[in-house]
């Protein structure tokens, strides 16, 4: 909505917004440009009445700022249509989808494209990077938009992407996630098939090969040509000339075609560029210029992102919430850091965590952490002590963020590498964390 926002302003209209919590740096790129954000949802903020509201997926009916402008009869409408209405007509689309890695593969694809010269727009749902802000019009044709599953809003039930129509379509993966409303595989796979529907005969779609649940949503029908990427025998592939992924070589129908050097690491990124650089080829990028303009590319904050080294003991900020993601994290530490401790601190707390859908497969999925902490909040609905064994000394549960502090302050050692996983702001442990730290290392 932030990002929906700056847009708003670049193409002249004048921008207020309502929000519970508004903070760094999303509230800086606003004031910046000139928005005004006002804390809560008061019907006064809709006073005098706005020539449109744009309303977010989070609010629901008895929201008052919601009551306010139904019974008012404002004009209203949903964040992916307007933006498709305002934006999108007669553009080159380029969307990024799937469960995971849709924040890194839109900023790599609006990076690989903003090298080339081509100046595109793009709706990047973190903070990229490689540019100041998180959304921009940018210069015609074409436009980067990370496509998100989630519901549009609360009178229209349909997944966000299903708005864009892109001419190129990247799906990353596809699993089961948004448990509070998609309640099993086949709600989300109906959603994708609709997203597919909407890709013309001209142009791609770029699918995770060896991806079952891609391969149920294109079956059920597919009129548009289709690149695959990743393992096996895939059109686009890589070959890893450093063992963590720093370096790899991209291959394309199996010749080698460019080589990346970049700061990334963790197959999963591998996979992410492969996505990229495939929908940039469809957009006339070269795979050489891709693979060049990968060398520069940063990630988006808090996506395995270093922020503080206390005595060689590494602190990161990621943003996994989901036993895949995390996962695919640790197993790309332990790449980059072979030998070192890996030391996990985790809050579950998206909807899909809170509610205990994926508990099962976090034991596993953590295995590659050689300890790791468990925040228990008082609105989690089930207990993480039960996914542990309960003489594995290693995996410890606390309802006080205190103290894990504590335990972690008092545990790690020097060339340790500790992350922290929420895709919340975890009650400022970061920062809580590194001063912790800190204040024993001086002593």
């Amino acid at each position: 909505m932030g990002g929906l926002a700056l847009i708003a302003r670049e193409l002249g209209h004048e921008v207020t917004g309502s929000d519970e919590n508004i903070y760094p740096p999303m509230s800086d790129q606003l004031a910046a440009q000139g928005v005004e954000v006002m804390a809560g949802y008061e019907p006064a903020h809709l006073i005098p009445a706005p020539d449109c509201v744009v309303v977010g997926n989070a609010l629901s009916r008895g929201n008052p700022a919601v009551e306010h402008l139904l019974e008012a009869g404002l004009p209203y409408t949903s964040g992916p249509a307007w933006l498709a209405d305002n934006v999108l007509q007669g553009r080159h689309v380029l969307a990024v989808a799937g469960t995971h890695g849709k924040t890194t593969t839109t900023g790599m694809l609006a990076w690989i494209l903003e090298s080339a010269g081509h100046q595109p727009g793009f709706l990047v749902g973190g903070a990229p990077g490689n540019f100041p802000v998180c959304a921009r019009l940018g210069a015609k044709p074409v436009f980067v938009v990370e496509a998100d599953e989630y519901d549009t809003a609360f009178f229209d039930k349909r997944s966000k992407f299903v708005h864009y129509r892109p001419r190129t379509l990247a799906i990353t993966n596809i699993e089961h996630d948004h448990a509070d409303i998609f309640a099993d595989n086949e709600a989300i796979v109906q959603q994708f098939h609709h997203l597919v529907r909407t890709v013309p005969g001209g142009g791609r779609i770029v699918r995770r090969g060896s991806d079952p649940l891609i391969d149920t949503v294109l079956e059920r029908g597919c009129w548009t040509p289709v690149q695959d990427f990743g393992p096996g025998e895939a059109r686009w592939r890589a070959g890893l000339d450093a063992p963590d992924g720093s370096v790899f070589q991209v291959l394309k129908g199996g010749e080698t075609v460019g080589t990346v050097s970049w700061s990334l690491f963790g197959a999963h990124n591998v996979e992410n560029a492969l996505a990229a650089i495939a929908a940039a080829d469809h957009a006339g990028v070269s795979v050489e210029k891709a693979c060049e303009a990968l060398g520069s590319f940063r990630n988006s904050r808090r996506r395995l992102e270093l922020i503080a080294d206390v005595g060689g003991r590494q602190i990161y900020d990621d943003f996994a919430h989901h036993p895949t993601a995390m996962a695919a994290t640790l197993t790309a530490m332990r790449a980059k850091k072979p030998g070192q401790r890996v030391l996990a601190i985790v809050e579950p707390r998206s909807n899909t965590m809170r509610m205990g859908t994926h508990r099962h497969r976090l034991a596993d999925a953590l295995s590659g952490a050689e300890r790791v902490w468990f925040f228990k909040s008082a609105d989690l609905a089930w207990n993480p002590a039960e996914i542990f064994p309960a003489d594995d000394a290693c995996a410890r549960v606390h309802e006080d963020i205190e103290a894990i502090i504590t335990e972690v302050t008092q545990d790690a050692r020097p060339g340790d590498q500790i992350i922290i996983m929420s895709n919340g702001a975890f009650g400022g442990i970061h920062h809580r964390l590194i001063d912790a730290l800190r204040d024993k290392h001086e002593q």
